[in-house]
């Protein structure tokens, strides 16, 4: 992977975390292709479907957040 940067700001110094999910199945986040389809209860119906990690960083310089969600 080439050296992350900022896009906002374009510097390097970019400190990772992760975007912690505290709905009622804890876990982390995750990117799902398509758009936002709800199931009968409300929630998003993801079975079946492609989910990546997001793998999340927030710049030490100006404090955005960018987020990745890589196939590796």
């Amino acid at each position: 992977m080439t050296e992350l940067k900022c896009t906002w700001c374009a510097s390097a110094n970019l400190q990772e975390g992760f975007v912690d999910d505290i709905g009622t199945a804890r876990g982390f986040s995750s990117w799902v292709p398509g758009p936002l389809e709800r199931g009968p209860l409300g929630g998003a119906r993801v079975a079946g479907k492609q989910r990546l990690p997001i793998r999340a960083f927030r710049c030490a310089d100006c404090s955005h957040l960018e987020l990745f969600a890589h196939n590796d």
